[in-house]
């Protein structure tokens, strides 16, 4: 089966699918519903456009969730 390749955070991610977008990475990991920035390839994606910004392989994602405090 083919897969697609990113770096996720630094670290090499197999996607066991062809064609995704970036909220299907969201779901795949797991972060739906958290506050969190995408960064693909260097610019930030709002998040209103992650269904419709497809990922390639060889994409490069940094993926940062906000954190409270006081």
């Amino acid at each position: 089966m083919a897969s697609l390749t990113l770096t996720v955070n630094g670290k090499v991610t197999e996607l066991a699918t062809t064609s995704a977008t970036l909220a299907d990475v969201v779901a795949l990991m797991g972060l739906e519903g958290k506050r969190i920035a995408i960064e693909r390839n260097g610019e930030i994606v709002p998040r209103s456009r992650y269904a419709s910004t497809p990922v390639a392989g060889g994409d490069r994602l940094e993926i940062v969730g906000a954190v409270g405090g006081g």
